[in-house]
């Protein structure tokens, strides 16, 4: 498939290079220019912004939450038959304080009225390490599970196939709506649970508690930690160690 990326940071670096081993067409933009691209790690071909969303079959955003408004005007003209997925995760010590999504509303459909366009959410409740090194290509392996949502049952199965190619089991949370239940604060967010366990996670979140547990985690996080550590710290304050 043809596959753009707006994105190089951790995440959309990964994408790239696990799209790109398995044969894909990728291309690859930052929003600023495409000379911030140089000494980046990704595999594709880099790209502006305005070149990146032409002739693709799926669109992945990842960029910073604050940042999504701008890449509008360009997401604009793609074609109703693109699959947009959204990576983001909302951080107000990095992005700022966005009311809405401070007063509740769900992540992705922010991004989604921000953007004019409907979003598959996949690729955020897993570490940038995780989606690196932790996927397996073995049938009788257990995987780790990465959660989707939107509204669209055929767009949603084509993310999930592209997902289980990489390595990794997928859990359908339903509609876009219920993406809140994979962002940062739940127990799904970034605690590397296996299909059976994402599904218990993803059922008991709690909407009202992510946002606390979410800042909560930050308070204990240094920057030293490995990834391992950083799993055992999500687990704790997420909840999801009473879970597994």
């Amino acid at each position: 498939m043809n596959i753009g990326i707006i994105g190089a940071g951790p995440i959309g670096v990964t994408i790239s290079e696990k799209l790109y081993n398995l044969g894909h067409n990728i291309k690859i933009a930052d929003v600023r220019s495409v000379s911030y691209l140089e000494n980046k790690k990704f595999k594709g071909k880099a790209v502006e912004i305005d070149e990146v969303i032409k002739h693709v079959d799926i669109l992945i955003i990842s960029i910073p939450t604050q940042v999504i408004p701008t890449i509008k005007p360009y997401i604009s003209n793609i074609s109703d038959d693109v699959i947009v997925v959204d990576t983001s995760n909302y951080y107000p010590f990095r992005d700022g304080n966005i009311k809405e999504l401070n007063d509740g509303t769900v992540e992705s459909e922010w991004v989604s009225e921000a953007i004019g366009k409907p979003v598959i959410k996949a690729f955020n409740n897993l570490l940038a390490y995780t989606l690196k090194n932790k996927n397996s290509t073995e049938e009788n392996e257990e995987k780790i599970a990465m959660a989707i949502s939107g509204d669209n049952t055929e767009d949603k199965k084509i993310i999930s196939e592209l997902i289980q190619s990489i390595g990794f089991d997928t859990v359908d949370s339903g509609e876009i709506k219920n993406s809140w239940r994979h962002q940062p604060g739940t127990p799904a967010y970034c605690t590397e649970l296996n299909t059976e366990e994402l599904e218990i996670a993803l059922k008991v979140a709690d909407k009202n508690l992510a946002p606390i547990n979410r800042d909560e985690v930050f308070k204990h996080f240094e920057p030293n930690m490995n990834h391992d550590q950083i799993i055992e710290l999500n687990r704790k304050y997420y909840g999801t160690n009473e879970i597994i």
